[in-house]
């Protein structure tokens, strides 16, 4: 299972890259294995704003359909438009080509609340 040092995680199974400001939200690699090959998001518009844990859009999977949470509080500014046409690049490259927003942070303080990597691993081990 392939778990990123540099990123921070949630128990939904949510990483989150910081740069400056700005946060780019996808799923684990340890999520898009469990809901097998996604087939499409549903995700809010850009300009949209939420609270950490809002739901701001879902995935439909061969498996499932899940609902995606905010890991941090903020405004998306960007959608990843890739996903409309190829969903499944998130099964090829979760923590690269496969994210899902690029949020403006409301409060950089609260990644502090977010799992580390190691905290995250023992949380996948504890459900696999």
């Amino acid at each position: 299972m392939n778990i990123p040092d540099n990123l921070k995680y949630t128990k939904d199974h949510e990483w989150i890259r910081v740069e400056g400001e700005f946060a780019f939200e996808g799923l684990t690699d340890f999520a898009q294995s469990q809901l097998a090959d996604m087939v499409t998001f549903d995700l809010k518009a850009v300009g949209s704003k939420f609270k950490k844990n809002d739901i701001f859009g879902s995935v439909e999977a061969v498996k499932a359909v899940a609902d995606l949470y905010m890991a941090v509080s903020g405004e998306i500014v960007e959608i990843n438009k890739k996903l409309i046409d190829t969903p499944e690049i998130v099964n090829q490259d979760p923590y690269g080509d496969g994210w899902i927003a690029k949020v403006k942070m409301d409060n950089v303080d609260e990644v502090k609340e977010l799992l580390s990597p190691d905290d995250y691993r023992k949380l996948v081990e504890e459900q696999s």
